[in-house]
């Protein structure tokens, strides 16, 4: 697991330093989401979710996102989540804000290796917004493994690797490694946090380095 962290590390860094050259494609932000999920049955779960980024260098209010849906888990490590996103977004450059509406539909099935959890997500977004409408297809690798207790008690450390098709420049236009932390603060409140390099020559900025957050609260 050394070896992977430093790997990203290693990978994820000299990305970063060379995107400073073109400041219009880089950025760095703050991605931070709440998540409350709320069991209607053994297997069905009202999930909804608000996130909250900012961008130029964390000095400005970039995106606010609402999202609503299910999360259905037929068998175990599987879960199928059709969800809605509203998103309202602020141009840095010209400070103009537009909104995006999205139908998704998301996959993911996780499984136990040993002491690790393979995970993999397979994401469909149709984005309805006034530029006209696209879709995009998300595809997600990631593991995980439990810390040692007497480093972090109730942690897991992943790393996550993500690639992106956008039926608009018709093409793998967009890729996204993560490394970070999840740690179990009590039965029901777990809090995620992680470092994200973000790849993209078609977004503007395109190129990131994301700190996040993410508070995930199960009633």
């Amino acid at each position: 697991m050394k070896k992977l962290f430093l790997a990203i590390i290693l990978f994820t860094f000299p990305s970063a330093a060379l995107s400073q050259a073109a400041p219009d494609r880089s950025d760095t932000q703050s991605w931070n989401d709440i998540q409350l999920s709320i069991p209607l049955s053994k297997k069905v779960d009202l999930v909804t979710k608000l996130s909250l980024r900012f961008g130029d260098n964390l000095k400005k209010f970039a995106e606010n996102r609402v999202q609503f849906g299910f999360a259905f888990k037929p068998v175990k490590g599987l879960a199928i989540s059709p969800f809605y996103w509203q998103v309202n977004s602020r141009n840095l450059r010209t400070g103009k804000y537009s909104t995006e509406h999205q139908l998704d539909a998301a996959a993911t099935y996780r499984i136990p290796v040993g002491k690790y959890g393979l995970t993999h997500r397979s994401t469909y977004e149709y984005r309805m917004r006034t530029s006209g409408n696209s879709w995009r297809y998300r595809a997600l690798a990631g593991i995980d493994r439990s810390l040692p207790e007497k480093w972090l008690k109730d942690t897991k450390a992943f790393v996550t690797a993500e690639a992106f098709y956008d039926s608009k420049p018709k093409k793998w236009n967009r890729t996204r490694f993560s490394v970070g932390i999840s740690r179990k603060l009590s039965k029901k409140l777990t809090l995620d946090l992680f470092y994200t390099r973000q790849n993209d020559g078609y977004s503007h900025p395109g190129d990131l380095n994301i700190i996040g957050t993410a508070w995930k609260l199960r009633l």
